[in-house]
């Protein structure tokens, strides 16, 4: 799991990985007498790659705190290797933290509980910097709720071969070294992976995100108010539904169908004393971006109690994905608290 780290620096965008700007000369640069160069303790030069290295694991894992626990694994490593022998530390990081993740994909529970059905992607607040780089349309792609649920039908290795592709632009060279697999597997792995994200993806394209939120505003509007008609005709016909019954439920509850889903979302939204108590108070609702989608956010008191993602297509929503469990808000509550408030889309119950 070391190997790699000799071969190459990386780019400034993603992870620095095997064969990227080895041979490139370098400019002699004399040292002043009076001002000794000072070398990056080791410490330094992990923390200096910490946020790229956690984008990377959350976009194999789905999962911030799972993500975290990979990280300090790899730094736990990176404290104990031979340094003198690790040409670029940041080749031999992303390796290391790649089969980290690949380790976590393929044990038992993870298989269990994936394969089970009751997983869903941990909610990201924008500007959260696991998210990662998001200067293309792929980038910003990899990281949605809906490709993250996607990629959970892909192999471990597959999803670390599309996501080192398309969200970090490594060559197949780069990905054969971290993967240890050969150039033309690392070709296969991509293609096939592409080709299996495409065919369920709903939309055709990036959605511009003040259009999106205008309809997520509108859709707000009309579940709290009761307007089922309006509801169902926000919504594509095979517009679906997947909610983690508030963490109550050992099953992801899953709906299709507009009308279905409209009344879903008008059941959920109307107030009653049991649903108070639940979420410790009466909840007011904000409008913002998660993990580049628009989202509805349930605050009760300055903490996060809910959080409903969506998914446009066409200028409907195809999809929205309903997470309440505390322990996959806990990240994106830490961020809420920290942000300036905002008056809520909707006041309290």
């Amino acid at each position: 799991m070391a190997g790699g780290g000799g071969r190459g620096g990386g780019g400034q965008g993603g992870p620095a990985v095997a064969g990227r700007g080895a041979g490139s000369p370098r400019t002699a640069v004399a040292a002043s007498p009076c001002r000794p160069r000072r070398h990056p303790s080791p410490i330094d030069r992990f923390e200096a790659g910490r946020v790229r290295l956690a984008s990377l694991a959350y976009r194999l894992l789905g999962s911030a705190a799972d993500a975290e626990d990979a990280v300090q694994d790899a730094f736990l490593r990176w404290q104990a290797a031979d340094r003198e022998c690790i040409d670029v530390p940041e080749a031999w990081l992303t390796k290391v933290v790649t089969n980290l993740c690949l380790d976590r994909l393929r044990s038992a529970q993870a298989r269990h509980e994936r394969a089970a059905g009751d997983w869903l992607p941990e909610p990201l607040l924008d500007g959260d910097p696991m998210l990662g780089p998001a200067d293309t349309f792929e980038q910003r792609e990899s990281v949605s709720l809906a490709v993250l649920i996607l990629m959970e039908r892909l192999s471990p290795v597959e999803r670390a071969a599309y996501v080192l592709r398309e969200a970090f632009a490594c060559s197949h060279a780069e990905i054969a070294g971290i993967l240890d697999i050969s150039e033309s597997a690392s070709q296969q792995h991509v293609h096939r992976a592409r080709r299996r994200v495409a065919a369920r993806r709903r939309g055709a394209g990036e959605v511009d995100p003040a259009s999106a939120r205008r309809i997520v505003e509108e859709f707000l509007a009309a579940a709290t108010s009761g307007r089922t008609e309006r509801l169902v005709a926000l919504l594509t016909q095979d517009a679906t539904a997947v909610s983690d019954g508030a963490g109550l439920s050992r099953r992801l509850l899953r709906y299709g169908t507009g009308e279905r889903v409209a009344s879903l979302v008008r059941a959920g939204f109307r107030p009653t004393p049991a649903k108070r108590r639940l979420a410790g108070g009466s909840p007011v609702f904000h409008i913002a971006p998660v993990n580049g989608s628009p989202a509805v956010i349930a605050v009760v008191k300055n903490r996060v109690v809910g959080a409903v993602v969506f998914a446009v297509d066409g200028g409907r929503i195809a999809s929205l994905h309903g997470i309440a469990a505390a322990g996959r808000l806990a990240r994106l509550d830490e961020a809420w608290r920290r942000r300036e408030p905002a008056a809520p889309a909707v006041g309290a119950w």
